[in-house]
């Protein structure tokens, strides 16, 4: 390894990515075929925000690694590297190199699990199973890839097959982590097919073996509660109109940010929207986070939010827009000044007062779904362990989170000095077009009627959403009131959702 290469890792270990990108730089302009030098630009410049460039870098060490692979006979660079791309989303990237992984070495499980999986987000499901049984053949004892394999199946509505092997693996002795995820899968397979009967049985489960997950206990879940209940408490009107008569009219239009709670139908949305020539979609890129975190260095993270917002002038208001606009060219490129740009991060409705604070000319759309159905549908969906999604492994403590969030929402809404519109989930399924030439025209946007088939668009797409292989079709009334199945398990938490049944306008009890 060289001194750049020494001195790049010697930054990325000190968390300077900007320092690390320029040691980097040096050593891929020094050895310009290196892929060691270009993987570990690309990667720096990913965490660093500018992920367009990053993985164009990423890519080209691929073309290199692929060579120096099919020399040696030796795909493990090549498959870590595949890995990278996939954290990234870049699952286009990596087929690419899996595709070469498995002809040069047929005998690697590891390739053809990666390759399953770039094949399942590309929304090739046949091609996804293939690859997994492919995998599983070389390690039948398996208990991820049978678990994988189970779910490929489910997919492609082979679900006696993928029930039975779940059922399988369940008879097994493995670890928690393994019985946990088996455990989600048997019951959404349950759900599926109807047998509703045993699917909270297995949900109780996994719900208990969660409590054991090491990326579960490490979650601190008490930070978003915490967070909320500072924002109620220092997001006046004063706070939010502070800069609403300011001009910001030399800068980029504000964003449009799309909210709501997850699994709300905010990626159906977003979807829809996201077929308008002049839109571009940023699908959960937390750039809102990074500008939190920004704040919090500016102000030597010291305080609340609302505390620290309070202790800025204008020019400092101004530095966190550019800094949003910074980030996101680098993971959007120049169109973001050309199109009306849709930051759909769902959780932003966390952090909605420092969006009202930094963008007072933004405008936001809210998702609204029958609080029943979210919870169930949360409840059910595996994903990825955060300080938010930590709360959605039990049962009450899903109802117990969505309150906290959604009472947010309900307290602060009047008080925003944005333009805000809701709408609700089920309009949208029941009243498309009305629903969505709403949303068109609060956005000043002109009705397409391509926007009625957003699925063939979404189809071509990488979404990062657990939904994404649901936008994919054509609507569908089946995941509306799915929560009557279930009548008898809302009996423990009904007390805590009734306030926004009738908030939102939703029946209560059945008809």
């Amino acid at each position: 390894m060289n001194d750049y290469l020494n001195r790049g890792q010697a930054a990325i270990q000190a968390r300077n990515t900007e320092e690390a990108i320029k040691w980097f730089e040096l050593a891929a302009k020094d050895n310009p075929k290196d892929a060691q030098s270009l993987a570990c630009l690309g990667q720096a410049q990913c965490w660093h925000g500018r992920v367009r460039d990053g993985l164009a870098y990423l890519r080209l060490a691929g073309r290199f690694l692929e060579k120096k692979a099919r020399k040696k006979k030796d795909t493990k660079e090549l498959v870590m590297l595949a890995e990278q791309l996939q954290f990234w989303n870049d699952y286009e990237g990596s087929l690419d190199l899996l595709k070469s992984a498995v002809q040069i070495k047929p005998t690697e499980v590891r390739s053809f699990q990666l390759l399953s999986l770039a094949y399942s987000r590309l929304n090739k499901g046949g091609e996804a199973l293939i690859a997994g049984k492919r995998a599983l053949k070389l390690a039948p004892e398996s208990t991820v890839l049978n678990i994988l394999l189970a779910t490929l199946e489910a997919a492609e509505g082979q679900v006696d097959s993928a029930k039975m092997r779940l059922e399988k693996v369940l008879r097994a002795s493995f670890s928690s982590e393994e019985k946990y995820r088996a455990h989600k899968e048997l019951a959404k397979l349950l759900d599926k097919v109807g047998q509703y009967d045993q699917v909270f049985e297995h949900l109780h489960i996994a719900a208990g073996l969660s409590k054991r997950l090491p990326e579960i206990i490490k979650q601190d879940d008490l930070l978003v509660p915490n967070m909320l209940e500072a924002n109620k408490a220092g997001f006046d009107r004063e706070l939010l109109g502070r800069w609403s008569a300011e001009d910001f009219e030399q800068e980029l239009r504000a964003p449009v940010f799309l909210m709501g709670f997850m699994r709300s139908g905010t990626t159906l949305s977003q979807e829809v929207i996201g077929t308008h020539a002049d839109v571009l979609v940023a699908d959960e890129p937390d750039l809102i986070v990074a500008m939190r975190n920004e704040l919090n260095r500016l102000s030597g993270y010291q305080g609340t939010t609302p505390e620290q917002l309070k202790a800025l002038d204008l020019p400092a208001i101004k530095q966190l827009r550019a800094f949003y606009w910074t980030r996101a060219q680098g993971r959007f490129g120049d169109d973001i000044g050309s199109k009306v740009f849709l930051d759909k991060t769902t959780m932003n409705t966390i952090d909605i007062g420092l969006i009202n604070c930094v963008f007072p000319d933004a405008k936001v759309i809210f998702v609204m779904r029958d609080p029943r159905d979210v919870c169930l549908s949360c409840f059910m969906q595996i994903m990825i362990p955060t300080p938010a999604t930590v709360h959605l492994l039990d049962w009450r403590s899903t109802a117990g989170f969505y309150s906290v969030v959604m009472d947010w929402w309900i307290s602060i809404k009047q008080s925003l000095t944005l333009e805000w519109l809701e709408f609700r989930y089920e309009d949208a399924v029941l009243q498309f077009q009305a629903t969505f030439r709403s949303v068109f025209d609060f956005l000043g946007l002109s009705w397409e009627e391509k926007a009625i088939d957003f699925h063939k668009n979404a189809s071509k797409k990488i979404i990062v959403s657990p939904s994404f292989n649901q936008v994919s079709r054509p609507l569908y009334q089946s995941s509306l009131a799915r929560w009557k199945a279930y009548e008898s398990e809302f009996d423990s938490i009904i007390g805590v959702l009734e306030p926004y049944i009738k908030a939102f306008d939703y029946k209560l009890r059945q008809e």
